[in-house]
């Protein structure tokens, strides 16, 4: 039976962090700010030895400890960050069997981005849903057919283990945590401090490239491919794209779907969309003339495509990533409608 670390009252939680030369360091100072800011938190470094760890980017972070000199059974929550290093530190030997030891005895096990991928090497993941960065799914998912692969959710909390996505979404999984501990109070006000989202709308497609769009093998689906891309408001039935082909529509369905991965209309839903989206966030266009133009015919047909699809509004997705150049003064909004 796992054994589970209990904070006396009135005791700082203790949140151990892992650290690995290569790690992403917004994957640690995020989470770190977060806890912090939200007190009742002692934070603390580990990597293979104490010292110096230096990140993907060059950042040098001081760990205090080394996996010989910490005692894993002290710890609360357990949180291995990601980056671009994991996969040599998977395999440090000491290093995983120190992570497998810690969570044997914490609360809770976390990972932050590519964090997972030492977890599911120290054994924590069989039969669990995690998620990852977008960019990691697929070596995950083929590395680890024991896991649950889903990547669209910016964290996911299955029992006492806890994953997230990418990068910043380490702080969205913090803010979950602190809620968890302390209360939506709490958490809001830590988001308010930070300008977070207490939740960020959508998932983790309103951010990736579209893995859809692979690359025609042949010129008749490349033709059609092309007549697609070039005006993605037109109308694109399959008898249009197999005259553009020079194939029959049951061949071109055939070949299209085999070349790229998706049907016809799949794909050209998909071009669509991110050509709404380029307009949404490159101007000023109202909704519904974008929605007319991009081929959506009306701005419900456009809202219910995006929130199928990234599940965000097509209003709040032009609010989130529209460019820097557009009006001044936008402020994120919480669930509730409240400036954070």
């Amino acid at each position: 039976m796992e054994r589970r670390s209990v904070t006396p009252r009135g005791t700082p939680r203790r949140i151990v962090f892992v650290v690995f030369d290569g790690f992403q360091p917004l994957d640690l100072t995020g989470p770190h700010e977060v806890f912090h800011s939200a007190g009742d938190y002692a934070c603390e470094v580990v990597a293979s030895r104490p010292g110096p760890v230096r990140s993907a980017s060059g950042l040098l972070v001081h760990a205090a400890h080394g996996v010989a000199d910490l005692d894993p059974a002290a710890t609360d929550t357990l949180v291995v960050v990601g980056g671009q290093g994991v996969d040599r530190a998977r395999e440090d030997a000491a290093l995983v069997s120190w992570i497998a030891a810690a969570a044997a005895g914490a609360r809770r096990v976390a990972s932050v981005c590519s964090g997972v991928f030492l977890l599911a090497a120290a054994g924590l993941l069989d039969g669990r849903r995690v998620t990852t960065h977008w960019a990691r799914e697929e070596q995950l998912a083929r590395e680890h057919p024991e896991v649950r692969v889903d990547c669209d959710p910016i964290f996911v909390r299955d029992g006492r283990v806890w994953t997230s996505a990418g990068v910043t979404s380490g702080m969205d999984l913090a803010l979950a945590l602190v809620e968890d501990d302390l209360g939506r109070d709490v958490a809001h006000a830590v988001a308010r401090r930070l300008v977070l989202f207490l939740r960020r709308p959508g998932g983790q497609s309103q951010f990736s490239v579209a893995l859809w769009s692979r690359q025609p093998a042949t010129d008749p689906v490349r033709a059609a491919v092309g007549a697609i891309h070039a005006d993605p408001g037109a109308r694109h039935d399959i008898a249009g794209l197999a005259a553009q082909a020079g194939l029959s529509p049951r061949h071109l369905q055939r070949r299209f779907t085999s070349e790229l991965g998706v049907p016809p209309a799949t794909y050209v839903e998909g071009v669509r969309v991110e050509a709404a989206q380029r307009a949404l966030t490159e101007g000023d266009e109202p909704v519904e003339a974008i929605a007319r133009r991009c081929g959506f015919a009306t701005a419900e047909t456009l809202r219910r495509t995006f929130h199928r699809r990234l599940g965000v509004a097509p209003s709040d997705y032009r609010a989130r990533f529209r460019s820097t150049t557009g009006p001044v003064g936008a402020h994120p909004v919480s669930e509730e409608g409240e400036t954070v």
